[in-house]
């Protein structure tokens, strides 16, 4: 991602706390981080790299775009960055360990629950709140929940039957947290089931986010303290009022005049329209959602609003008596008040819901561009060799030719094919030269770019965009003057690559391209290149080696095909065979061939 992309990009980034991934080409995260302020977390990353980390360098380096997720608080920032990084394992992030993981706060699933402290969750129909990050403000609070509801600890059975069975009998007898007054001894069946689960029932609500009657409870009891001059008492409700509030604030307090209400915006392009719900209870944000919807071209936001709402209030199980709205809908629910603030907290709270639902459409914008502007490498690297070579079309199939001899002995070519930027390995060719005697690479490259082609054109196969030529401008010639006589030098891009200073000729043109040593294009011209030279090596080598094998035992009167590919299976080489003693000939190929080879070799009459 370079600097021009940050700066069209720097307008569209919020100043709300969230977090960040850094995406590489093909959508893999490589970064996640959290901000209290995305924009200027974002920005930090493309001002001065004096001071910056290079690790870090690196990875700005590598990515091609950024997403974001805002959220509420930093708090829970950090736990959906520990969720992301767990999830993707980005490489430039510090790995956290799978046994690292945050508080709970479990409701057991049991006859009299107890209530407690875990970092593991388990699927036993125990209910859980959390993940929370900071264990020690959990701990006061659910220090101050048992100081309120008085809860039990002990591990022991309290079913029907065995309270029926053991209580009275010595089994089960009340400990020291009655005599503290944290328990009321159900174990004694001093207390019915019933009125527990309703002391669960509100420290669920409590948990959920029900905080107005308990706040009010500690206000008026540490004003009856402060009253009566027991200060160390009050400032001790005090700290736990604190760490309750601090609680209370992973979701948005909004008002402590707002009860409970809905609130919805809506946003819309041409063909989608987005509604933000917000769900407020008891003066918290307590959820939000946003929808997608497709438009018709009949639809106005409005219509839209009345159909959406009731399909929200019903998913989220909402029973709020007041929706909050922007625009004048027709509502069908009966009872339900309509409210469009122009001031006040309910106007701030639809600021917030329009501010999320104008953020989603961005972000969908941009999602929607960046997938129709979205490049494959290989179609980067393509459009680049394109602009490089100022060609008419993108090479999607290139072509590359090269010679091999050794000093003019077995003269061959070969023809490697690219398609879509990869070798396309079917496609290659060699050619054995027919009709050149010596060492004449130009003659060579007229031979095998006609005969290439020749066949091409009389197959009715596509010709490639670009042919490429190993060798320098007499070679270059040479094939300029086959595909011109063929009537297609006008169809293609024709240019020869000189290996000493990598320099790109084009026919007729004296003056050589120089495409930048770093450059993707350059670098596939390369590999074209390599794989040419490397395909028609590997061809001479064979040619040589079936020719050596000819020339030294098939010319040996009497012996055939397969008595000399025994003789070098058996020794190895026609030296080693050379070195033979008769004996061993004989072993391997029977008394009278060996007798045959014994005097060609000239070692007497065998």
């Amino acid at each position: 991602m370079t600097n021009k992309d940050y700066k069209e990009l720097l307008p569209t980034w919020p100043k709300d706390p969230g977090v960040y991934r850094f995406l590489d080409e093909e959508e893999r995260v490589l970064y996640v981080g959290k901000a209290k302020n995305l924009k200027n977390r974002l920005a930090s990353y493309f001002a001065s790299t004096k001071d910056m980390a290079w690790k870090t360098r690196v990875m700005v380096k590598h990515a091609h775009h950024i997403t974001f997720t805002l959220v509420d608080t930093e708090t829970d920032a950090l736990l959906l960055e520990n969720t992301l990084i767990k999830r993707f394992q980005p490489p430039y992030n510090v790995m956290l360990k799978d046994g690292k993981s945050y508080t709970y706060i479990c409701i057991k699933n049991e006859h009299f629950p107890r209530v407690f402290l875990t970092r593991r969750v388990i699927k036993d129909g125990s209910t859980y709140f959390g993940p929370y990050t900071s264990k020690w403000r959990v701990a006061i609070i659910l220090d101050l929940i048992k100081s309120l509801f008085p809860l039990r600890t002990c591990k022991l059975n309290l079913t029907e039957e065995s309270l029926r069975k053991n209580c009275g009998k010595g089994e089960y007898r009340k400990c020291l947290q009655y005599d503290i007054k944290n328990c009321m001894a159900p174990c004694e069946g001093w207390e019915d089931e019933a009125t527990y689960n309703e002391r669960i029932e509100q420290i669920k609500n409590i948990l959920k986010g029900n905080f107005a009657s308990v706040k009010r409870h500690f206000q008026q009891q540490m004003a009856g303290y402060a009253e009566n001059l027991a200060f160390e008492k009050a400032q001790d409700l005090k700290e736990k009022l604190t760490a309750f509030e601090d609680y209370q604030g992973k979701s948005t307090v909004v008002s402590t005049t707002i009860r409970d209400v809905d609130v919805f915006s809506i946003a819309s392009d041409e063909k989608c329209a987005y509604v933000n719900y917000i769900k407020v209870v008891n003066g918290a944000i307590i959820n939000t959602y946003t929808q997608e919807m497709v438009k018709n071209l009949d639809d106005d936001e409005q219509d839209l609003l009345s159909f959406v709402i009731p399909e929200l209030r019903e998913r989220f199980s909402s029973i709020a008596p007041e929706v909050i709205v922007a625009k004048e809908i027709e509502v069908a629910e009966e009872g339900l008040t309509l409210t469009i603030p122009k001031i006040g907290d309910k106007k701030k709270l639809l600021d917030l819901s329009e501010k999320n639902v104008h953020y989603f459409l961005l972000q969908k914008k941009k999602e929607a561009g960046s997938k129709q502007n979205k490049q494959t490498p290989a179609e980067r690297i393509l459009r680049t060799l394109q602009q490089d070579l100022h060609m008419a079309q993108v090479p999607l199939h290139i072509e590359c030719f090269d010679n091999s001899n050794l000093q003019g002995s077995f003269p061959v070519s070969s023809c490697v094919v690219f398609k879509n930027a990869k070798p396309s390995k079917a496609d290659y060719r060699h050619y054995n030269v027919k009709t050149v005697q010596g060492p004449n690479d130009f003659a060579t490259m007229e031979e095998v770019v006609a005969r290439r082609y020749k066949r091409l054109l009389s197959e009715g196969q596509p010709l490639p965009q670009l042919i490429l030529i190993d060798g320098g401008k007499g070679q270059l010639s040479a094939a300029a003057k086959i595909l011109e006589s063929l009537g297609i030098l006008d169809k293609v891009t024709l240019a020869g690559i000189a290996k000493r200073l990598e320099e790109i000729f084009f026919p007729g043109d004296s003056i050589p391209l120089y495409i930048n040593k770093k450059s993707e294009s350059l670098k596939l011209i390369q590999q074209a290149r390599n794989e040419a030279h490397r395909f028609a090596i590997t061809f001479h080598r064979n040619q040589r080696s079936k020719d050596f094998t000819k020339t030294e035992l098939h010319d040996i009167p009497g012996i055939g095909e397969k008595t000399a590919a025994k003789l070098l299976r058996h020794f190895g080489s026609v030296k080693k065979l050379q070195q033979a003693p008769l004996p061993d000939l004989e072993a391997a190929i029977g008394k009278a061939a060996a007798g045959k080879v014994w005097r060609y070799f000239g070692k007497g009459e065998g």
